[in-house]
């Protein structure tokens, strides 16, 4: 495959390292935010977590980190924040090909140093597994609550993050860092 990764060279281990890091950051702060609204308010109620609280944990971690930190997906919850570019959308339709290959999409990922013409980037997506806790609010249609199509429909005008089920790719944690003197 075009996009499989070859053995990192050592320019690129710590941005990779970084960006592992922040990924990981991102889905266990986004996770553990997730089950306990679920607990409190039910699913309804978690859709406000992704929709308020995951752009301002990316947010943060981006500009912590001084890179770009965000969560895309070929079928966007929000197209406003979710809509992946050219090289998310080519990866991410390398992610689903490879998860329904049988490859278990908690382990996918990618990333590769991109020359662009604003300058050189490193470039890493992490997939976004589909797993139970996901299907309340991104499984098929017919199986939502009518409380959650209501929420969704309220929030999400353009949503397009239905019908999923679990081992495929919901999306992916993308991060795009400048490499500098490139």
């Amino acid at each position: 495959s075009v996009l499989a990764c070859a053995a990192a060279p050592a320019a690129v281990n710590a941005p990779l390292d970084e960006a592992r890091t922040l990924a990981a950051q991102l889905a266990t702060q986004l996770g553990t935010a997730l089950r306990r609204e679920m607990g409190a308010a039910g699913p309804e109620g978690a859709v406000a977590v992704c929709r308020q609280l995951a752009p301002e944990l990316a947010g943060t971690l981006s500009r912590q980190a001084g890179l770009r930190l965000a969560r895309v997906s070929l079928k966007p919850r929000n197209p406003m924040l979710g809509q992946p570019d050219a090289w998310e959308q080519a990866v991410l339709a390398d992610f689903a090909r490879r998860a329904a290959a049988g490859e278990k999409p908690e382990s996918i990922e990618y990333h590769e140093m991109v020359d662009e013409p604003q300058g050189r980037h490193f470039r890493y997506l992490k997939a976004i597994p589909v797993k139970p806790l996901c299907l309340a609010c991104n499984g098929p249609a017919e199986s939502l609550t009518a409380a959650v199509r209501d929420r969704l429909a309220a929030d999400y005008p353009h949503d397009r993050a239905v019908g999923y089920a679990p081992g495929q790719v919901r999306g992916a944690i993308t991060v795009k860092k400048r490499i500098e003197g490139q």
